[in-house]
């Protein structure tokens, strides 16, 4: 399992959309603007569904997915991939639905996305770029 660093954690909060990629069992791929993304743990993310359709039914076929970061500014860019677990009730979700809502109390919040992270890439580009980070 790979780990966030600070700098990692730092721009999630910086970035206003996060293009998230998944792919069928059959290799069809998607990907969606998530505008909210927590950062659980090192090695763990909480990606909000609020309107999936395509994507949750893609997790459901093959739970991996990839989640794209980028702080223009900073000079930070990497993708994070991950393992999947949708969850729809219990702990992990209540807090959440939560979070999310102490946001914008207006969302659904569905279904907590729970990505344990596998991998990550540099996308800065550079000599670096594509280059497994963590």
């Amino acid at each position: 399992m790979s780990k966030l660093t600070a700098e990692m954690k730092g721009a999630f909060g910086k970035s206003e959309l996060f293009p998230f990629a998944t792919s069928s069992s059959s290799g069809v791929p998607n990907v969606v603007p998530i505008k909210y993304v927590f950062v659980e743990s090192d090695d763990e993310l909480w990606l909000v569904d609020n309107y999936m359709v395509k994507s949750l039914q893609n997790m459901q076929q093959n739970p991996m997915g990839a989640l794209y970061v980028n702080v223009s500014e900073d000079k930070i860019s990497f993708q994070v991939k991950g393992e999947i677990e949708i969850q729809s009730s219990g702990e992990k979700y209540d807090r959440m639905k939560k979070l999310a809502q102490e946001i914008r109390s207006d969302i659904p919040a569905r279904s907590l996305i729970l990505m344990r992270i596998t991998d990550i890439y540099q996308c800065r580009p550079g000599d670096d770029v594509g280059k497994k980070i963590a």
